[in-house]
């Protein structure tokens, strides 16, 4: 049992870690903290963590823009409920995880999922249903494929019409040590324009092991930054003028525009930085 308060680390606590937590606000959290305890309710409990949707995948979904796409689709379909999803054919990394919950948290209010044969407590239909001796799971089914994709696609970058681009930014969820390995290898020998600025997020011991393994000299020679513990929606901060922007999270595409009231385009990790290199969005793979 846990108290936890980020809406992208509680779906991620509840469905991958199958630890128990509902999204827990800072008074209550810090009574936590004190005390050793928290009410029992909510997703503490085995009735509220059975699954309400029947989710069937039509297609392969193996790269992190591909989740991050899905659990934008999810949240906005189920809302608050939980998904149960099926077809899930090569189980996805702690990045792509990250994102597709993060995704599904910020389009609606999932606070947990269950893949099918890959998290904990979803060994089975029944299982995540919530009926192990042989009940009934939903006949219902929500199918997502190729349209549904593209349809999502169009929805996250609704706000984007100008190629210029003034921002990019990168680790919200916040960047593993293997993501700054992956945009240290694509900035190397590289410059970003000089009208554009590239930061990215990442917790302050992670900065300390790209400090240690070399990436952070690779990046700040590009002309990019790599920051710690927080992100331009929480901070409610980004380069000074900016107007367009673009990320590899559909949870900061979704919110920059909302809060910080500008556009922002939605890509591959690959995408966004080649646009912090030539200042423009092209959607091109360098």
């Amino acid at each position: 049992h846990c108290a936890w308060m980020e809406s992208s680390a509680v779906i991620y606590c509840n469905s991958v870690l199958g630890a128990r937590t509902n999204t827990e606000g800072r008074e209550s959290v810090g009574a936590a903290m004190l005390t050793g305890r928290i009410p029992y309710w909510g997703y503490h409990l085995d009735a509220n963590r059975r699954g309400t949707h029947r989710i069937v995948l039509d297609l392969d979904i193996t790269s992190t823009e591909d989740w991050g796409l899905f659990g934008y689709w999810l949240g906005d379909l189920v809302q608050e409920k939980v998904p149960v999803v099926e077809g899930v054919r090569q189980a996805p990394n702690l990045a792509r995880l990250k994102h597709f919950g993060a995704a599904a948290s910020s389009s609606g209010g999932v606070e947990m999922y269950h893949l099918l044969g890959i998290t904990p407590e979803a060994p089975s239909l029944e299982a995540a249903f919530g009926v192990p001796g042989g009940g009934q799971v939903p006949a219902e089914r929500w199918h997502y494929g190729e349209a549904e994709r593209a349809a999502t696609r169009a929805k996250i970058n609704a706000t984007a019409t100008d190629a210029k681009v003034d921002y990019v930014m990168l680790g919200c969820p916040h960047y593993s040590i293997e993501q700054i390995w992956e945009a240290a290898r694509l900035l190397e020998g590289k410059r970003v324009h000089a009208d554009t600025g590239l930061w990215i997020f990442t917790p302050r011991a992670i900065r300390q092991l790209a400090d240690q393994a070399g990436y952070t000299k690779i990046i700040e020679d590009a002309g990019a930054h790599l920051m710690s513990d927080t992100c331009s929606a929480m901070g409610r901060l980004v380069p000074a003028g900016t107007r367009v922007a673009a990320c590899d999270s559909v949870k900061q595409a979704h919110y920059l525009p909302a809060i910080m009231g500008i556009q922002a385009w939605f890509g591959t990790t690959a995408q966004c930085i080649q646009a912090a290199i030539d200042g423009r969005w092209t959607g091109e793979l360098p």
